[in-house]
């Protein structure tokens, strides 16, 4: 029972998350953030702080790098007058302070949406590992059994509240994987057997553009798959644009999606979209903001076909001639 939703800031990741229009990542629950360095795992973390804050909600964010950069925080949206950091590098101390932050919210005003972001799993050292020197200590096991504890006291904590928790966690390579999923995440099993989702971030290429003149990298191509899904299909593919000076191009994952399933027609750099009414728009991909989605109609007619298309409806199962036999005590 998910008490509200919080977007991604991508339309689409919103829809292959949710199952629904108007989705996103669901209230009361634990959601992983998971990629290799520089896939964009905090900038998706952010994005979700700054649409928690258009709805009127609270954000903390709790860094274990200390690794937050305010400037580029500020420029895709968010608001440090209602932003609560946390420079917290010890795992014990993450959700000791997640724990009490989830409390104050019980006494106060539960109508408010409140999103959690601890950056990262990966990032955090024990009590034990502060303590040790920096030579080898053997099996490291605290971490795992420790977030194993804590995954069970939050999910418990946040189910009834209006609290999203958003862990960002770094792949690792699995020694000797041959075949199958070749990456693991660090603190164990507990993060993802608790989340309700788990999105996996990959870097697809870079972009580049003219900055005075000259040619630089100014943003990269990422591809995000939903790779555990309690809120509806898992295993959705998303891609979309990230833009250094501004994050997240959701305009241009509108349109990626409205090309794939040939809602619209292409012919070079001209797009062509028939209206429900007949009417027939010439656009190029750099004018789609400006000349279609700011008509309010006609975007909410090319959202509702998007649906339509991606969107799964689930059916009944259908039994075939070949049913269950029950053997009794053969």
């Amino acid at each position: 029972n998910v008490k509200q939703w919080i977007s991604t800031g991508c339309d689409m990741l919103d829809l292959a998350i949710a199952n629904r229009p108007g989705g996103g990542l669901p209230c009361g629950k634990i959601v992983e953030i998971q990629g290799l360095e520089g896939a964009g795992k905090s900038l998706l973390a952010a994005h979700v702080m700054v649409e928690t804050q258009k709805l009127g909600g609270v954000v903390v964010y709790i860094d274990t790098e200390h690794a937050m950069d305010e400037t580029f925080f500020k420029a895709i949206g968010i608001d440090f007058t209602k932003f609560l950091y946390l420079p917290i590098s010890k795992i014990e101390d993450v959700f000791a302070s997640a724990e009490e932050v989830i409390t104050n919210v019980r006494k106060g005003n539960k109508d408010v949406p409140v999103c959690i972001v601890i950056d990262s799993i990966m990032g955090a050292k024990t009590q034990q590992e502060d303590d040790a020197e920096y030579g080898k200590d053997g099996y490291a096991t605290q971490k795992a059994i420790i977030m194993s504890k804590a995954m069970r006291k939050m999910t418990d904590l946040i189910s009834w509240e209006k609290v999203l928790l958003v862990c960002t966690n770094q792949l690792r390579v699995k020694m000797n994987a041959m075949f199958g999923d070749p990456y693991t995440t660090s603190g164990g099993k507990a993060l993802g057997f608790h989340s309700s989702v788990r999105l996996r971030i990959k870097s697809m290429g870079k972009i580049k553009g003219d900055i005075n003149g000259v040619s630089q990298i100014v943003g990269m191509k990422t591809q995000v798959q939903v790779v555990k899904n309690r809120l509806g299909p898992p295993h959705k593919v998303i891609n979309y644009e990230i833009y250094f000076d501004s994050g997240i191009d959701n305009i241009g994952g509108w349109i990626g999606v409205l090309k794939a399933y040939k809602i619209v027609k292409t012919a070079g750099a001209w797009i062509k979209y028939t209206t429900n009414s007949g009417e027939e728009l010439n656009f190029q991909a750099k004018d789609f903001e400006t000349d279609i989605m700011s008509n309010e109609i006609v975007k909410q007619e090319l959202y509702d076909k998007i649906c339509e298309k991606f969107i799964m409806t689930y059916q009944p199962r259908v039994h075939g001639e070949s049913e269950l036999v029950d053997l009794g005590d053969e």
